[in-house]
């Protein structure tokens, strides 16, 4: 026995990775350790899941990530989507992504991405196609792009039997609960005792204070708070997820096209508040029938915890301009969320030592592209060089 911070503490059995954190970004670092045979344990402040890995849509996007290494890393982590989630028990909802346009420069931009690699497999859609395709869009829909390449899970139960999948199959020691408080090389020191491992994965999504504070402070990181609702099924089944043309002026594959400047010029006149509360219209549906709607973005080092109304009007406007929504149909959900943000870095890899590394997604691309980062971190920690990705023409 011995004191750490005024607390006893017992030495426990050596593991050959630990992780803090057991959000999307812990359990895809889990997955790549367990994948090499390591011996894994995993540490969670919380006793279920409860940030922002289940506060979202479940919306596993390829097309639209920034060009090059996101791209790539959300290809690479749909493929692994594709084979976790039978085996977790995990339903794929919805696969494929329609993107809406209603203004001429909106197909502008799309007709560009879809010229590019990143347009591989996508097709365009003109307003008689779009009517056929997507039967409930709203008749101001001019038309809009398809994408083969997205999934959509429900994140809420997705996250809890992709946990215990691991558990049950892959020989990861789960400690929910448990408060890390300190991290040091070799070592894990929390309220259930000390624990040593060979290398150590912090994970620790939105709490950037708690450890390694200086190290994160240096990346220049803020929170982005979401506001998202769930609405009443409307007596329909959307054929795919769905976005609006709002999404080509804020999605980073899409802004960089030629025609997204003259496209934000629209907006800006048309739906000028939507942009200013960072909203970028997502619509998707789960197995109840009820639509998943957002999202909105306001940035802070401490964003507050309300939910506004007149946020939440602006993205039911929203969704109403591309789908013929049923009138008066009731909002039975509301919720925020929080993730960490960089205006430069999507996700971020930091080695602090040869045997500590720090894993954020920080673009709330979590859900797409946390696989990948997973590989990545785990082939830096054990020294076997970037993982490389299969070219999509192959």
């Amino acid at each position: 026995m011995t004191q750490t911070a005024g607390m006893t503490v017992a030495r426990r059995d050596d593991f050959d990775i630990a992780i803090v954190g057991a959000g999307i970004v812990g359990l895809a670092h889990a997955l790549a350790a367990a994948r090499r045979g390591l011996k894994v344990v995993l540490f969670d402040r919380d006793q279920q899941a409860n940030g922002a890995s289940i506060r979202n849509f479940g919306f596993v996007t390829v097309t639209g990530q920034r060009d090059g290494l996101p791209w790539q890393r959300a290809r690479f982590s749909r493929d692994v989507w594709d084979r976790v989630a039978p085996a977790a028990g995990i339903a794929v909802l919805q696969q494929g992504l329609t993107v809406t346009a209603r203004h001429p420069q909106a197909m502008d931009v799309l007709a560009a991405f879809a010229e590019t690699e990143m347009g591989v497999e996508c097709r365009l859609l003109g307003k008689a196609e779009i009517e056929r395709h997507l039967p409930m869009a709203a008749a101001t829909t001019v038309g809009g792009l398809f994408s083969p390449h997205e999934r959509r899970i429900e994140s809420s139960t997705a996250i809890p039997k992709l946990a215990a999948w691991l558990e049950a199959t892959q020989g990861i020691r789960f400690l929910r609960g448990v408060a890390v408080q300190q991290v040091a090389d070799g070592e894990v020191v929390c309220g259930a005792g000390r624990f040593t491992a060979q290398k150590i994965v912090v994970c620790p999504g939105a709490d950037l204070v708690t450890l390694f504070p200086d190290r994160l402070a240096s990346h220049r990181l803020a929170l982005c708070k979401l506001q998202m609702v769930r609405l009443a099924a409307p007596g329909w089944r959307l054929p795919h997820i769905v976005m609006s043309d709002l999404s080509l002026v804020r999605y980073d594959g899409y802004r960089q096209m030629k025609g997204a400047s003259a496209l934000r010029q629209i907006l800006n006149k048309e739906a000028g508040d939507a942009l200013d509360h960072g909203v970028h219209l997502i619509v998707v549906q789960s197995a109840d029938g009820s639509l998943v709607v957002g999202d909105s973005h306001h940035y802070a080092a401490t964003p507050d915890p309300f939910a506004s109304d007149l946020v939440e009007r602006i993205i039911l406007r929203e969704a109403r301009k591309i789908l013929d929504l049923p009138p008066e149909l009731p909002v039975v959900e509301r919720w925020i969320g929080a993730y960490p943000s960089s205006d430069q870095h999507t996700a971020i890899l930091d080695q602090v030592s040869s045997d500590i590394l720090l894993a954020i997604v920080s673009s709330g691309t979590g859900m797409s592209t946390a696989f990948a980062l997973g590989e990545e971190g785990i082939a830096l920690l054990l020294g076997e060089g970037v993982p490389s990705y299969p070219d999509p023409g192959r």
